[in-house]
């Protein structure tokens, strides 16, 4: 294979695991009933005049399944910690005990599950048109190549077919990320 082909695929496979990553970082924000610390993940926090993720002001843990919790490392940030958590549109309802910030999650009803389950294939959805736009973005340069007469027919013929593996692979394990959270979903 040229170094053209090579290139192309090299470049398409990078952009595709993105998109993999993506949606892997997407969905496991989506709240399951379970305690996930990756629920809080995108919550930020007033603190010295400027919005700091929680992360980098305290410590989040799971204390049971359906229990999270946060101990700030600074006792002054309890209070703007639990706002924030309220404020955050998640409808969670911190409990403060001393230093350390509980954050119970409450069950999930079934119709909230559902809803969940349709923005998880929603996730899924994008991600592969994601994928597929790589594809045909991939597909475009070898036929560039081919017209400018860097690649023969045959190698463009071979790298299609590889390119076509290359996107079902990833297709395949978006739809095994889609499926496993789905069914983490409806596990009462």
């Amino acid at each position: 294979m040229s170094d053209i082909i090579n290139k192309i695929n090299k470049d398409a496979e990078a952009r595709m695991k993105k998109s993999l990553e993506t949606i892997k970082h997407g969905i496991e924000k989506i709240r399951t009933g379970r305690a996930n610390p990756a629920l809080l993940e995108n919550i930020t926090v007033e603190y010295y005049g400027s919005r700091t993720p929680l992360s980098q002001v305290a410590s989040v843990s799971v204390t049971d399944a359906r229990t999270l919790s946060v101990t700030p490392w600074d006792k002054a940030m309890v209070q703007p910690i639990e706002k924030a958590i309220m404020e955050s549109g998640l409808g969670l309802n911190p409990n403060t005990s001393g230093q350390v910030i509980r954050v119970p999650l409450p069950a999930l009803t079934e119709e909230r599950r559902k809803e969940f389950g349709k923005l998880v294939r929603k996730e899924g959805e994008e991600a592969k048109i994601a994928v597929r736009n790589v594809r045909r973005d991939a597909l475009q340069h070898l036929k560039d190549a081919l017209k400018k007469k860097e690649i023969t027919e045959d190698e463009e013929k071979r790298a299609e077919d590889a390119m076509q593996k290359l996107t079902d692979r990833h297709v395949a394990e978006i739809d095994k990320l889609v499926t496993g959270k789905e069914q983490e979903l409806l596990a009462v």
